[in-house]
């Protein structure tokens, strides 16, 4: 990890990411300068990954990111072109999916549909050879853990979509793994029940102790679950943190781009110092003010971005002198808890806002065409330089 003095211009976001994130090489789980290709295809390049034992940490991308690539990798369905992955001070090297301490839940589930809820949770403890009793003895415990207790007689078909995962889950629970990887955990749920069982899943794997590495391509599932992410692209990883700290802070257009909705001003820097930066854009009227500098030069080119939720719309002009562009409402998009507003500038460009509607029917009056005023405080957004 770089020095305090090395990171001493990050944002303060960054910098409690950089402080609490694990230290190179003495994670948990490591995995250092892992490499896969298929047929010269680079699906994973020298991914370096440390993750913090109890960890839930999401691997985010798109299709192709190398995000299930690197999941295969660790449960063992592949092996890596080279690079070492470590968990718990075991290398992992060339050992079969069997052999390794770990347990992987599919989206699929892939239960025994012939066997009952307590037999399929069963079935791996039966394959260790243990006794009856002390099968008995885990069966119970893992109902207990994920709220199935009377549910044990019943057969997989009997069962809701959200209960046929809490069975999965347990069955992969049962053994006692070290890591527990997810594959698209809430891929085979409806939008409703996808929601409720995030919190539900995060809940019953943090009471089993388990350290989680799960693959998602859903931001809001990622967000919701993990304690850290990985966001990937083209087999790298691009950033990693906290759901707060990528959302907030992000390194680069792309982690902005790919993370919720973003407004993003292409500009130069005006001037920089520690205490603020400005930067100037042909479409914006003014200069742009962030409460923070970068180290950067005068007149590199960046962007400038700020979250639809941080901007403000009003039909008075604001009071401030930097921050602040007029223009007219082009479309409004009602959402019930919140309507997001597209206003059009005089450049051309369209700001979004997402307005609360707190009050029945309300939304301060504003309507399609009217002339109103975006603006955002000094300390709500972030340039970037790549």
């Amino acid at each position: 990890m770089a020095s305090s003095e090395a990171n001493s211009d990050l944002p303060p976001a960054a910098l409690a990411a950089a402080a609490t994130a694990p230290a190179k090489g003495g994670g948990y789980l490591s995995i250092a300068g892992v490499r896969k290709e298929f047929d010269g295809f680079v699906a994973l390049d020298d991914v370096d990954l440390d993750i913090g034992k109890g960890e839930i940490f999401a691997l985010l991308g798109g299709s192709g990111s190398g995000k299930s690539t690197l999941l295969r990798c660790l449960g063992g369905f592949e092996q890596p072109s080279r690079g070492r992955i470590v968990l718990d001070g075991q290398p992992l090297d060339g050992l079969p999916p069997y052999e390794r301490p770990l347990n992987m839940m599919f989206q699929s589930y892939a239960l025994f549909p012939h066997m009952t809820v307590e037999q399929n949770i069963a079935f791996g403890l039966k394959q260790d050879g243990l006794s009856r009793a002390a099968i008995a003895t885990r069966v119970a415990e893992m109902l207990e853990l994920v709220r199935l207790g009377k549910l044990g007689k019943r057969k997989p078909h009997q069962l809701s979509g959200g209960q046929q995962q809490r069975v999965a889950l347990a069955r992969s629970l049962a053994k006692g793994p070290k890591l527990l990887l997810l594959d698209e955990p809430m891929g085979a749920l409806d939008k409703k029940l996808r929601s409720q069982m995030q919190l539900e899943l995060v809940n019953i794997i943090e009471t089993s102790g388990v350290t989680c590495v799960m693959v998602t391509h859903d931001q809001e599932e990622a967000m919701t679950m993990a304690t850290r992410i990985a966001l990937m692209e083209h087999g790298r990883i691009r950033q990693v943190g906290t759901p707060g700290d990528i959302y907030e802070s992000p390194n680069s257009r792309f982690v902005a781009e790919f993370i919720g909705s973003v407004n993003m001003i292409e500009g130069r820097i005006g001037e920089d110092h520690p205490d603020h930066v400005t930067v100037i854009s042909p479409q914006f009227p003014v200069p742009i003010y962030i409460s923070h500098g970068i180290t950067g030069v005068e007149g590199q080119e960046v962007a400038f971005a700020v979250r639809p939720e941080k901007v403000w719309i009003t039909k008075g002009e604001p009071e401030q002198a930097y921050n602040k562009a007029r223009g007219s409402i082009e479309d409004i998009a009602y959402f019930g808890s919140h309507s997001i507003f597209h206003v059009r500038l005089p450049s051309g460009i369209r700001v979004q806002s997402n307005f609360a509607n707190q009050k029945r029917w309300d939304s301060e009056g504003m309507t399609w065409g009217d002339s109103v005023w975006v603006s955002w405080d000094d300390n709500d957004g972030v340039v970037l330089t790549a």
